[in-house]
């Protein structure tokens, strides 16, 4: 046990001298950080656990765009729902608006074809006329400012499926891409 004694001699300074008893022992010290902080060591906020951020600002936030690939090539969805890319910047079907779903969640839908962009579990790129699981796709920016957008719902293998477009502008197989790959790189342009 630690004990604090101050000597009547020594003169702090006009500070407040300490006590000469110990204010909490070991064993008590224990008892007084579990009461502090309603639980066990390194568990602020007790047995409840770790405070639950807010996002709702982001959810529902919808941004119109054309997604330019890093193969040169804008993500179109056409009337069909087929999945492809396009030279042509003047495609109207190449325009795209994306929703918040969830925090760093989106659903892509093409404004002219009203088909959202889906991942199947196989991993095959196609749009889907109502929205469901496919639908949803993680939304990452990588380290040269391009955006990767991956299925929320399907992994292959544990490895995620991302969406990509190849040098010739058709759709990559899910099960093929991986996030370091450039053809899965897209970058948002404002309508």
């Amino acid at each position: 046990l630690c004990t604090w004694t101050t000597s009547p001699s020594l003169d702090c300074g006009g500070l407040p001298s300490l006590p000469s008893q110990p204010i909490l022992a070991p064993s008590s010290m224990s008892q007084a950080l579990r009461l502090a902080t309603g639980g066990p060591y390194g568990r602020p906020g007790g047995p409840q656990g770790r405070h639950v951020r807010s996002y709702n600002h982001l959810q529902g936030d919808i941004r119109r765009r054309k997604l330019f690939s890093f193969q040169k090539f804008f993500l179109r969805i056409d009337k069909n729902g087929t999945v492809s890319g396009t030279k042509s910047k003047d495609d109207p079907l190449s325009i795209l608006e994306i929703t918040s779903v969830d925090v760093g969640v989106v659903a892509i839908k093409g404004l002219n074809s009203n088909y959202y962009l889906a991942i199947s579990r196989k991993g095959d790129l196609y749009g889907a006329k109502e929205f469901g699981a496919d639908c949803t796709l993680k939304e990452r920016i990588e380290e040269n400012g391009y955006n990767t957008y991956a299925s929320a719902e399907w992994r292959n293998k544990k490895r995620q499926m991302f969406v990509g477009l190849n040098v010739h502008g058709k759709p990559l197989k899910g099960k093929k891409t991986r996030r370091k790959n450039t053809a899965t790189h897209f970058l948002p342009i404002m309508v």
